[in-house]
């Protein structure tokens, strides 16, 4: 209690280690919560790899496990630090080469990244509010589906929050350990110190100023030193990757999709549009924003406290302390302007550093003014169940609720389907379904299978394997972007114009079509929620069998 009292401006109550109850100290909070994520997510932990993880993680994190190579070889590199798949390649090596393996390893980096909320939403408020925010964080439908997925940003929301952790309560050199363990988990995740550095210049700026009331700490340069510290690492490992491949941020195709093509004004105020969209609105993330606005309109809530005479004051329920309010805004801001600045795909899960600081703002909010505030957030969870599970009326991507499970099972038939049935000569298809068929170690079949790659199944692009039809016999198409069946705004002429030219979007045909133009017929169909596979034979292919 005394020690926040000196750290915080405005000071919290805070029980004590000793006289925490017993599900209140962080390894039981820890083992509670691996037992949840570990049960919510049983069904998902012998799905093949997905997507992302077909494509680039998987075959990184085995390149590390197989050749001790940090920078990829059996992909191409997109200069990301190697510490999250370094992690799987060691749960690999110690407990074999299994997709259960993978996902349990990553659902450790979710119980982590968990954990770390609770310690941080306690530190600022309380275990009421802190135990509410890891419950919310976990439902909530982006971080649920992304806790048992191998990418890197889960373990970059972990660190940072562990890093903020410990800068609340003024801990070096945690905080230079934590966030530099971020910048090696994603380099996006150097984004919290660099904000934090900024904030530590404008305090020392300020601190002879009445705004100096705004800050934790009487900023110093020893303090900004540390800060800036924890950059150095992930400087040094990208220094590293442009001497052993001749480029310092990823491979020139990677570099021209996610930066030189995206800096753009109109470009850059329709990705700010989604980004604010994603942390307030999307995944039914409107309804605890909505309620926490609701709540702004009441008065906090009163709590007897006793004081030290033995009597009993009234006190308001404390806020989370406005100098940290601030800190959580500047980082998030970093975060909402960066990723609408740069990055090819305006992927939610970008964001998920940051979802945790906005859920424990508006938790705090509810819990300090709403009386059944339990209750309130008991919508707000439920809310979140029902987005994991049923589509929203808009486009998404299917990583961001249990849709990529639906994804990944029709993929697997569609490739037991070829396998029980082999190509003559090969397979037409896109991405990620060219990898999936390629590579056997992510799960979807036991040889590789030979393909004919086209980017997607636009018309465009069906007009071109038109050309090359003597090519291959087989084609694998599928959806490769969710179309809700109605909605609204991406039907808007304007806004889908924008998605085009600036986002990739397009368009599949349907099957149906796709075989009239490739002059085949479909063997094989199946839908599953929004989604769907089919497999074509070409009717020249049945011909040359038959004769």
């Amino acid at each position: 209690m005394q020690r926040s009292a000196k750290i915080l401006r405005f000071p919290v109550p805070q029980a004590s280690a000793a006289s925490r109850l017993w599900w209140e100290r962080l390894p039981v909070i820890a083992a509670l919560i691996f037992a949840g994520v570990l049960l919510l997510h049983l069904p998902l932990l012998t799905l093949p790899y997905f997507w992302d993880e077909a494509g680039y993680y998987i075959p990184a994190a085995r390149d590390i496990l197989l050749h001790l190579q940090f920078i990829p070889t059996s992909t191409l590199s997109n200069a990301h630090p190697p510490l999250a798949l370094a992690w799987i390649a060691l749960f690999w090596k110690l407990f074999g080469y299994h997709i259960v393996v993978a996902r349990i390893a990553t659902l450790l980096i979710a119980t982590f990244t968990l954990a770390g909320v609770f310690r941080l939403a306690r530190e600022l408020s309380n275990s009421s509010v802190a135990l509410a925010s890891v419950i919310c964080t976990a439902l909530f439908p982006v971080f649920f589906a992304q806790s048992s997925l191998a990418h890197l940003d889960m373990a970059a929301a972990g660190f940072t929050l562990w890093g903020l952790a410990a800068y609340v309560r003024d801990r070096y050199p945690h905080v230079t350990l934590w966030f530099a363990l971020a910048g090696l988990a994603k380099e996006t995740a150097i984004l919290a110190p660099l904000a934090l550095v900024a904030w530590e210049l404008l305090g020392i700026a300020l601190r002879d100023t009445r705004w100096k009331k705004y800050f934790l700490f009487r900023s110093t340069s020893l303090r900004l030193l540390w800060i800036f510290v924890s950059v150095i690492p992930i400087a040094l490992w990208l220094a590293y990757h442009q001497r052993h491949t001749g480029y310092m941020f990823g491979n020139p195709g990677y570099i021209q999709y996610n930066l030189t093509a995206t800096l753009h004004p109109i470009r850059f105020l329709a990705a700010l549009a989604q980004r604010l969209w994603q942390l307030f609105g999307y995944m039914n993330m409107f309804v605890l924003t909505i309620a926490a606005m609701l709540a702004m309109t009441r008065l906090p809530m009163l709590a007897d406290e006793p004081s030290r005479n033995g009597n009993k004051d009234q006190q308001e329920r404390p806020r989370i302390a406005i100098p940290a309010q601030f800190i959580f805004a500047i980082i998030t801001l970093a975060y909402v302007i960066a990723l609408a600045l740069v990055g090819g795909a305006v992927l939610a899960r970008y964001l998920l550093p940051v979802y945790p600081l906005v859920i424990i703002v508006f938790v705090s909010t509810l819990w300090r003014r709403l009386p059944w505030w339990p209750l309130f957030l008991g919508v707000v969870c439920l809310a979140f169940l029902v987005g994991l599970v049923i589509n929203p009326p808009y486009h998404f991507a299917p990583e961001d609720n249990l849709n990529y499970a639906d994804f990944v099972k029709l993929h697997e038939q569609a490739a037991k389907y070829l396998e029980a049935h082999p190509p003559g000569s090969r397979v037409l298809t896109a991405w990620p379904a060219s990898d999936e068929i390629t590579r056997p170690y992510v799960g979807y079949v036991q040889k590789s299978i030979p393909v004919v790659r086209i980017e997607d199944f636009s018309l465009p692009q069906i007009m071109v394997a038109r050309e090359a039809a003597d090519t291959y016999d087989m084609a694998f198409v599928f959806s490769t972007k969710y179309e809700p069946s109605s909605g609204f705004l991406i039907r808007l002429p304007f806004w889908e114009a924008l998605q085009k030219r600036y986002f990739d979007y397009h368009v599949d045909v349907s099957p149906q079509i796709a075989a009239e133009m490739l002059q085949g017929h479909i063997v094989f169909h199946a839908e599953r929620n929004g989604q769907w596979v089919a497999i074509l034979q070409m009717d020249r292919a049945l011909n040359a069998q038959l004769h």
